[in-house]
């Protein structure tokens, strides 16, 4: 079984935000639409509720789940999360959002828990320009990218926000990097979110430039279906991904996911707040798998595209 919104978009992937805290300060993070900082000093919900609440979703068809902050790696017991989301009978695929900071010490550990991939943000190879965006050491996320790439993630990828007058000119650099590395490399457009206007008219940049390098240079051209139709271009040893947001309209028509906030409230849209479904007082308060699973189904009803134009 398969859940589909009103306007037939199938319900495949679920990300999970399991903090808000972070060891960096990204000035581009959208913190996955959370507006409020809910739980800056502890989590809101245990190993047990978000492998109940993922559990429920995979039973309604959702076989792809990701792990999101904040920053994941803050949490002393993520390697008990993944371990009991991955043996959710039919999961396919568990993954995680990471920053690479804390990963080195625990990438094997996390592999062998049954976590099957990596996204490592990576807007730079300078040491400067990430020290000025991010407030941490490159040399440390480096080595999460090292520790991933050795433990068998697969696969690895980049996430790399493109940031006019920052870091647009070190496209090149990271293909190369990605190449020597065997990782992939996503090239995402700045969301306006949770950024400030001035912000996002300064440094948002359109990657249609990067996108017409990246034709000329591929062997073959693909398209994800249920992932926005995303373009993939598989260059000599090595793939690049590239990541347009909400102003597209494929990015909103093509949305097969939703998301579970850090402090336990089902979100539909990661561009809007005025539509959440509480999760976590139900669960706490007794809530029976069917009454979860209602709550999924309604939720579900509420999804519909931010952009239809």
């Amino acid at each position: 079984m398969t859940l589909s919104d009103n306007c037939g978009r199938p319900l495949l992937n679920l990300r999970i935000s399991v903090t808000q805290r972070c060891n960096l300060h990204c000035t581009y993070c959208h913190r996955e639409g959370e507006v409020k900082q809910a739980n800056r000093s502890a989590e809101k919900m245990s190993p047990d509720e978000i492998v109940r609440i993922a559990k429920t979703a995979v039973n309604l068809g959702i076989q792809r789940i990701k792990l999101t902050g904040g920053e994941p790696l803050m949490r002393q017991d993520l390697c008990d999360i993944v371990q009991g989301i991955a043996h959710i009978p039919s999961i396919k695929d568990l993954s995680m959002t990471t920053n690479g900071i804390l990963l080195a010490p625990i990438a094997e550990k996390l592999r062998t828990a049954g976590l099957n991939r990596v996204n490592i943000s990576l807007p730079t190879l300078n040491p400067e320009t990430y020290k000025k965006l991010t407030g941490g050491n490159l040399k440390q996320a480096l080595a999460g990218v090292q520790a991933a790439a050795k433990a068998g993630f697969c696969p690895v990828k980049l996430n790399m926000v493109i940031l006019k007058g920052i870091n647009e000119n070190d496209v090149a650099d990271m293909i190369d990097f990605a190449r020597q590395t065997g990782t992939v490399l996503q090239l995402i457009e700045l969301d306006p979110i949770n950024v400030s206007g001035d912000y996002y008219s300064t440094h948002h940049r359109f990657l249609d430039e990067q996108e017409a390098i990246l034709k000329e240079k591929a062997i073959s051209i693909e398209s994800r279906r249920f992932m926005h139709n995303r373009r993939i271009y598989h260059l000599p040893h090595v793939t690049v991904e590239v990541v347009h947001p909400i102003e597209n309209t494929e990015f909103c028509m093509h949305c097969t996911r939703i998301r579970v906030t850090s402090d336990g409230k089902l979100k539909p849209c990661l561009m809007r707040n005025d539509n959440l479904t509480d999760l976590l007082t139900p669960l706490r308060e007794g809530a029976t798998d069917e009454e979860l699973t209602q709550l999924f189904k309604q939720a579900n009803k509420l999804r519909e595209p931010f952009n239809k134009n």
